[in-house]
C-alpha cells in the first residue's frame, strides 16, 4: 500500500488544500495551521510554505478555488432562479470554500489569481441578472439573481416602491440565495426544510419573494 508520505511533488498543493478544507469544514478557518496541515498531508513541516508562503496565502488559494468552482456551478444555468438554486447547491457541496470566500479579511483580496476567479464567477452571475430586463422596459423579477459582493452606490438608494432595476433585484436575490444557504449550513432551518430537497425549497422561496405581478 502506498504511504501518505509518498505524494508526488505535483500532488502536494492539492493535498494541502484538501487537508485545509477538512479542517475548515470541521473547526473553521481559525483552526488552520500550516504545520498541522503538513502532518495531515504526510510531508515535512516546511513543504506547505513552498506553495502558499503562509496561512493567508493558503486561504487566498482556497477563496480563488471556491470562486472558480462557483463559476463552474453557475455556467449555462437557464434562468435567474436556477442560478440561485445552483448557488445554494454550491454552498452545500463546498461549505469550507463558502466560509472563506465571503470573509475578505482572511485572504489577500488583491491577489491576481483570486481576482480572475472572482471576475469569472461575477460574469456568470451578471449573465443571469440581464434577464431581469424585458425588451420593452423595466425589470420583472421571475426568479433570483445573484451577485458576489455589495454594490457600490453612485447615487441615492433605489426607491423600493418603484419597479426594481436589474442591479437592485440582483442584490435582493443574492441576499435570498446567500442567506438561505447560510441558514442551511448553520442548521437554522432544518426543521422547516425537513426532507425537502434544498434546491426545490429555494425555488419555492424565490417564487414567493420575487413574484411582482399577478399569478
Amino acid at each position: 500500500m502506498t504511504s501518505r508520505r509518498t505524494y508526488h511533488h505535483g500532488d502536494l498543493r492539492q493535498s494541502v488544500l484538501t487537508a485545509a478544507l477538512d479542517v475548515i469544514a470541521t473547526d473553521g478557518p481559525g483552526a488552520l495551521s500550516l504545520r498541522d496541515l503538513a502532518r495531515r498531508a504526510g510531508v515535512s513541516h516546511a513543504a506547505p510554505a513552498h506553495h502558499f508562503k503562509d496561512r493567508t496565502g493558503l486561504l487566498t488559494a482556497i477563496a480563488a478555488q471556491g470562486y472558480d468552482l462557483l463559476a463552474d456551478a453557475l455556467a449555462d444555468a437557464p434562468d435567474l432562479r436556477e442560478r440561485g438554486v445552483r448557488y445554494v447547491r454550491f454552498a452545500l457541496a463546498h461549505p469550507a470554500h463558502f466560509q472563506v470566500m465571503f470573509q475578505p479579511g482572511l485572504y489577500r483580496a488583491d491577489d491576481p489569481g483570486l481576482l480572475a476567479a472572482k471576475e469569472r464567477a461575477s460574469a456568470e452571475l451578471r449573465a443571469g441578472i440581464t434577464s431581469l430586463t424585458d425588451a420593452d422596459g423595466p425589470a420583472t423579477a421571475t426568479g433570483p439573481a445573484t451577485v458576489t459582493g455589495p454594490a457600490t452606490a453612485t447615487g441615492p438608494a433605489p426607491d423600493p416602491r418603484t419597479a426594481p432595476d436589474p442591479r437592485t433585484a440582483g442584490i435582493a436575490a443574492w441576499s435570498l440565495a446567500h442567506g438561505f444557504a447560510t441558514l442551511l449550513l448553520t442548521h437554522n432551518v432544518a426543521g422547516a426544510v425537513g426532507d425537502h430537497d434544498p434546491g426545490d425549497y429555494f425555488r419555492s422561496l424565490a417564487d414567493l419573494m420575487f413574484r411582482t405581478g399577478p399569478a
